[in-house]
């Protein structure tokens, strides 16, 4: 008879022990709503970052067509890289260890290398991978043309090594530059960065040559289309 009149434990428990308050519906639905838009705005940051490099890449290999068209109205180019300009010269130094090798590149830096082309071959693998954030190729002539070609785009330049740090497998070298571009509007493009420099193990010359801009990658393509004070005085 007492155990009849004893409430039953577990009929009484399971309701308190399995149901879920309302606070934590809540709260968990909450969550659910914070983890979507998380990936939501995840998606759209890595959907944004590839259309930005879609359009960085179009604008990388339409400047490099660029260069190449406007080097066949150059005087005294035929729009081909001469033999003069490719061999090694007997009277360059040769780049026979890392030390040499840093030296020749930083001399290149004051013969401003990035937009004339005047560059040591001798301390760079033939095969050399050049990068930045454009986009990546392999080739030590075609980096050559690449820099000959765009300086011929531009009315003025300067480019300066702020900075040069050696480390194990690797050399960094800041840099500052500057230009006025020959297009009829005259945009000036400005912009700090650092190159990597890596060294192959065996020969001691360049194996991979990096660029990094510490401007974000769209805003130094914009200044290509603003046009300069000048133009607007002019006016």
């Amino acid at each position: 008879m007492a155990s009849f009149l004893r409430p039953n434990s577990t009929s009484y428990l399971e309701p308190t022990r399995f149901a879920t308050s309302p606070h934590r519906i809540s709260r968990q639905h909450w969550c659910n709503i914070q983890l979507k838009a998380k990936k939501q705005g995840s998606s759209e940051s890595i959907d944004s970052s590839q259309s930005e490099n879609a359009v960085l890449k179009v604008a990388w290999y339409g400047s490099e067509l660029l260069g190449i068209v406007a080097s066949f109205f150059r005087p005294g180019s035929s729009g081909q890289m001469s033999e003069e300009s490719t061999r090694d010269d007997d009277e360059e130094s040769e780049c026979v260890g890392r030390a040499q090798v840093v030296e020749a590149i930083k001399e290149d830096f004051e013969r401003s290398y990035f937009v004339t082309g005047n560059l040591t071959l001798k301390a760079y693998e033939d095969d050399c991978e050049f990068a930045d954030p454009a986009g990546s190729f392999r080739g030590l002539n075609r980096f050559k043309r690449n820099c000959s070609n765009f300086g011929s785009l531009l009315e003025k330049s300067s480019m300066n090594l702020m900075k040069w740090e050696d480390h194990e497998d690797k050399s960094v070298g800041h840099w500052r530059f500057s230009c006025v571009m020959s297009f009829p509007w005259r945009p000036i493009l400005s912009a700090t960065g650092y190159t990597e420099y890596f060294f192959d193990a065996e020969s001691g010359r360049i194996c991979k040559h990096v660029e990094h801009w510490n401007v974000p990658k769209m805003a130094l393509l914009k200044q290509i289309f603003r046009p300069s004070r000048w133009i607007w005085e002019k006016q």
